[in-house]
């Protein structure tokens, strides 16, 4: 038996694989785009055959399909949906700029096995009847917002929520924790190690926020634009029957978008949601980065906090353990902000009606989407939920700290002050002792000055 039959497009046969549901066009840009080995993630496959589901759906209800023709492409696009066939999706993310392969591949897919299902009984062609009404160029946009619009609400909007109450449960233990400051890497006037951690609870809280507010512009489709935003060979009423069965199929007010010339030419409305992705990661890179220095040593760093020894950090040094959940949480925010800068130069390539860069915008939207969700989920539970203060530790660095001498400046003034720092510092004594060494206060006025909880509130200290 071969390996393979033979298929026909309009440049000719093609060999194709005898068990591929997929059909010439696929197979010609299979070979053609031998570049990275990357596909396209299950998700957008999914929402792709979401948008196939709902074409076919409303073509059939507005009698442009064959009734029984529409119920195959239906169930045949159904269970591209629920994931059956991923592995019939083999085109690299480098291809065509309008993704034009990957919707022939659709296409083909759904078409092949819509006729398996008719069984003998009709022959489903992937232009007429499952790209009916469409165009690459309205499709592939569509179901990238699609895709990306359902992770943020499903995957990483839940993680950061996630990480927000696990750091404000911490913020909460570590409330009584009074610790050194820093500035520039310098030591600074005392705050609470619960104050640090509300710090980046309330970072994490304005990044969902931040998602939140700019998730609406990936809830305009472009489906119905067809080839170059005029709509041609569409009924004026599919896109918007077709995007409401997309809504009603995922909960998500999707809707026709308000300028189909727009949302075909340019993809804004993605690179600002990259951009938003990119200050998620920010933030969590200051907060993972946070963590690590606070952590370390445990004899010649700061030691503030522990981590939760998850595995063996060295494969030579005995004991050794690393702050590696940090560490992968810093590779993913770098990896997401590089993603940023392919998605801004891509968003660029919006030449007149057709963006032609859109396959690796939304590889790379939707990757940054996943990998922020699942860094965070991970960082969260084996990592935070696991931080342990190590108090005397907090307590010895801070009476070493010559900047509570902030606190005198109210007493003796700054030049004063600066000098009694300097001298602590120098001697490796507690401002305390060398105020009272040098009598410039009284011990009562000292204490009270040199309170350092009072400290980390507003406030003078006049006594």
């Amino acid at each position: 038996m071969s390996d393979h039959r033979i298929e026909k497009d309009s440049l000719g046969e093609v060999r194709v694989p005898v068990d591929a549901l997929y059909g010439a066009q696929t197979q010609r840009a299979f070979e053609n785009f031998p570049v990275s080995g990357q596909r396209f993630s299950s998700g957008f496959i999914r929402a792709l055959g979401l948008v196939k589901r709902a074409a076919a759906e409303t073509n059939g209800a507005m009698g442009h399909l064959d009734p029984q023709i529409a119920q195959a492409v239906v169930a045949a696009a159904g269970e591209v949906v629920e994931g059956r066939w991923d592995d019939q999706f083999v085109l690299d993310i480098y291809q065509t700029g309008s993704g034009t392969s990957t919707n022939m591949n659709a296409n083909e897919v759904i078409a092949h096995r819509a006729t398996q299902l008719l069984d003998g009984e009709g022959r489903v062609h992937p232009n007429d009847h499952v790209n009916f009404g469409q165009s690459s160029n309205d499709v592939i946009p569509t179901t990238m917002h699609v895709a990306a619009r359902r992770a943020l609400s499903e995957e990483l909007i839940p993680a950061l929520q996630s990480l927000a109450e696990a750091l404000e449960e911490k913020a909460e233990a570590f409330d009584g924790i009074v610790k050194s400051g820093r500035t520039h890497l310098m030591d600074a006037t005392p705050v609470r190690l619960g104050q640090e951690f509300a710090g980046y609870a309330h970072q994490v809280r304005q990044g969902i926020r931040r998602l939140e507010a700019v998730a609406p512009e990936l809830e305009e489709l472009a489906l119905g634009g067809t080839a170059t935003g005029t709509g041609i060979n569409t009924h004026p009423d599919f896109s918007r029957r077709a995007i409401q069965r997309i809504a009603d199929a995922t909960g998500i007010p999707f809707r026709e978008a308000a300028n189909h010339f727009e949302a075909q030419g340019a993809k804004d409305g993605v690179v600002n949601v990259s951009g938003c992705l990119n200050t998620v990661a920010t933030s969590l890179m200051k907060i993972a980065d946070d963590v690590r220095w606070l952590a370390s040593g445990p004899t010649s760093g700061l030691h503030e906090i522990s981590l939760p020894a998850i595995q063996p950090g060295s494969s030579i040094m005995p004991g050794k353990v690393n702050p590696v959940l940090s560490e992968a949480t810093m590779m993913v925010c770098a990896r997401v902000t590089g993603n940023h800068t392919t998605i801004t130069v891509a968003g660029q390539r919006g030449n007149f009606e057709l963006n032609v860069m859109m396959p690796v915008m939304a590889h790379c939207l939707l990757e940054s989407i996943t990998i922020l969700a699942g860094v965070s989920r991970t960082f969260t539970e084996r990592c935070v939920r696991g931080i342990t203060a190590n108090e005397e530790r907090c307590r010895e660095l801070l009476e070493k700290n010559p900047s509570i001498a902030t606190a005198l400046n109210l007493h003796i003034g700054y030049d004063r002050a600066s000098e009694v720092a300097k001298q602590a510092a120098r001697e490796k004594r507690s401002v305390r002792d060398v105020v009272l060494e040098l009598e410039l206060l009284p011990a009562d006025v000292v204490d009270a000055a040199l309170d350092v909880r009072s400290m980390t509130e507003p406030g003078l200290s006049q006594s």
